[in-house]
C-alpha cells in the first residue's frame, strides 16, 4: 500500500501542478455551465415539455457525452506513455514495486482528479434547490453513473497509455476505443434479434445514464462498470509486465 500511496501522491501533484490540468478544468466547467444554462433556458420556454433540469444534464445531451469521451484521453494519455518515452519506466519497474501497484496509484490519481472536475457541478443542484424542490435521489444516482462510466473510461485510457510511447497516439487510441464502446449500445435499436438487443442493451451507456438520471439504480449496470474497469486495469498491468521482460 505504501508504494500505491507514493505513486498516487506523485501523480496527483503532477495533475494539480500542470497548466494543462487547469486548462482542462476551465473548459470543462465552461462547457458544463453552457449545457446547464441551455437546459434551464429550454425548460423555461412555455412551449417546452417539463422535466427536472438535472435529468437532462446527466446524459441528456450530446455535449455531455462528448465531454466524457474527451476527458478519458486527456486525463490518461500521459500517465504511462510519458514514462515509456522518457525511459523512467525502467527505473520504476526495477524498484521494489509491482506493476499492479504502479497501475493502481496512477489510476486512483486520475480518478481523483476526474471527481475533482465534477465537484463544482454540485452547485447546479444547489441552484435548482434554491428555486424549486429537488429530488436528491436521482441527483445521487446521476453522479453515481458519472463515477461508474468515468471510472471505466479512465481504465481504458490507462490501458491505451501503456501500449505506446506517444501521448498523442494514446489519446487517439483511447478515443477510438471509447467511441467503439459507446457505439455498441446504440446498435440495440438496429437489431431484430431479441438476444442481440438484450446484449447490446446491457452495453448501452446512454440508456444507463437515462435510467440513473431518473433515480433507477440497476445493480447490473454497476457490476458492468466495475468488472470492465478491473479488466482493463488487469490488461494494463499485464502490458507493463510484458515490457519488463522484453
Amino acid at each position: 500500500m505504501r508504494a500505491v500511496l507514493a505513486t498516487y501522491l506523485r501523480e496527483l501533484r503532477a495533475y494539480f501542478f500542470s497548466p494543462l490540468a487547469w486548462v482542462v478544468l476551465f473548459f470543462f466547467l465552461l462547457i458544463n455551465g453552457f449545457i446547464f444554462a441551455m437546459i434551464v433556458s429550454f425548460l423555461n420556454d412555455p412551449r417546452a415539455p417539463g422535466g427536472p433540469p438535472l435529468e437532462l444534464f446527466f446524459g441528456g445531451t450530446l455535449f455531455f457525452w462528448l465531454t466524457l469521451l474527451f476527458l478519458g484521453p486527456v486525463l490518461t494519455m500521459r500517465l504511462l506513455s510519458e514514462e515509456l518515452r522518457s525511459g523512467s519506466i525502467e527505473v520504476l519497474m526495477t524498484a521494489p514495486v509491482s506493476e499492479g501497484e504502479v497501475v493502481a496509484g496512477k489510476y486512483l490519481a486520475a480518478l481523483t482528479f476526474y471527481l475533482f472536475l465534477w465537484l463544482p457541478t454540485l452547485a447546479y443542484a444547489g441552484i435548482i434547490a434554491y428555486h424549486s424542490e429537488v429530488d436528491w435521489g436521482p441527483v445521487a444516482s446521476g453522479y453515481l453513473g458519472i463515477l461508474g462510466i468515468g471510472a471505466l473510461f479512465l481504465a481504458i485510457g490507462l490501458f491505451a497509455s501503456a501500449m505506446t510511447k506517444s501521448q498523442l497516439v494514446a489519446a487517439i487510441v483511447t478515443f477510438a476505443l471509447l467511441i467503439l464502446l459507446f457505439s455498441f449500445g446504440l446498435l440495440e435499436n438496429l437489431l431484430s434479434s431479441e438476444t442481440a438487443k438484450a446484449v447490446f442493451g446491457y452495453l448501452n451507456l446512454w440508456s444507463h445514464m437515462d435510467e440513473l438520471a431518473r433515480g433507477v439504480v440497476d445493480t447490473r449496470r454497476l457490476i458492468y462498470y466495475l468488472s470492465a474497469t478491473l479488466f482493463f486495469l488487469f490488461l494494463t498491468s499485464r502490458a507493463l509486465e510484458a515490457r519488463k521482460w522484453r
